[in-house]
């Protein structure tokens, strides 16, 4: 009896042996994958841990920023808005205005050069007939505005003496006085015009007066020599505006 027993613990033994040798192995998993796996499990857990808002639209987030925030909100006066912007105001010397200040300083430059001398010595006064009466040797009246810049017309040109090279006869035949000056101008073909050269003549038509062009500022103006204006039989400077002159007689020839 004990080796029946014997053999049928052995026989047991070899069953089971090949029971197990009969089972599928495990397989082996792949340590690549089991990282995939880890990583994939990982990025569920870290999404799922983000706050809601990244979830989110950007719409979304810029209305919950809002909605947090709030809007701020400024007052203004009503006044400010009904009455509109107010300017600063201010003033700008105009071009004539500065035009006009030259003159100005420019005509008290020339009074004070020659107002403290008398005028029987006056180094810009050439002229030969002073004192007035009677007619020169140009056949105008002495010492009137007329005769003295026929006597400028003949200097320049070179005539100083008799005969003289203009006078009342060849220069304006119709007539004497200053206001006959332009249209003699005008029927010798001289030229009139509306510029000022120095040396030409300022011919007041209005004024019945004529003056010489001594010089010409550039800014508008012109600097004229006279007799009988303002002075009587006298000589004077002083500063005009061009535009103020009637019309610029050119020397004659």
């Amino acid at each position: 009896m004990p080796v029946i027993a014997s053999r049928t613990s052995t026989t047991g033994a070899r069953r089971s042996l090949r029971a197990l040798q009969a089972t599928p192995k495990a397989k082996r998993k792949n340590p690549a994958s089991v990282l995939l796996t880890m990583a994939t499990v990982g990025g569920i857990f870290a999404v799922a841990a983000l706050p809601a808002y990244a979830m989110s639209t950007p719409t979304e987030t810029a209305a919950s920023l809002v909605s947090t925030v709030g809007v701020q909100s400024i007052e203004v006066d009503g006044d400010v808005i009904t009455a509109g912007a107010v300017r600063d105001t201010f003033s700008a010397t105009t071009h004539e205005q500065i035009l006009q200040q030259r003159a100005d300083a420019l005509a008290a430059a020339y009074r004070t050069s020659y107002s403290s001398i008398s005028y029987s010595q006056n180094p810009f006064d050439d002229y030969p007939w002073r004192g007035g009466g009677g007619l020169s040797p140009l056949n105008y009246y002495k010492g009137e505005c007329v005769d003295f810049v026929a006597w400028r017309l003949n200097r320049d040109q070179g005539s100083t003496s008799a005969p003289f090279k203009w006078v009342w006869a060849n220069m304006t035949p119709g007539g004497g006085s200053a206001r006959y000056w332009q249209s003699a101008w005008q029927s010798h073909g001289w030229t009139v015009s509306a510029d000022p050269i120095v040396g030409s003549v300022a011919w007041f038509g209005g004024a019945n007066h004529v003056a010489y062009v001594k010089e010409v500022v550039g800014d508008g103006t012109v600097v004229l020599e006279e007799y009988n204006a303002g002075i009587y039989h006298g000589y004077s400077q002083r500063v005009v505006s061009a535009s103020s002159v009637s019309s610029f007689l050119y020397p004659p020839g």
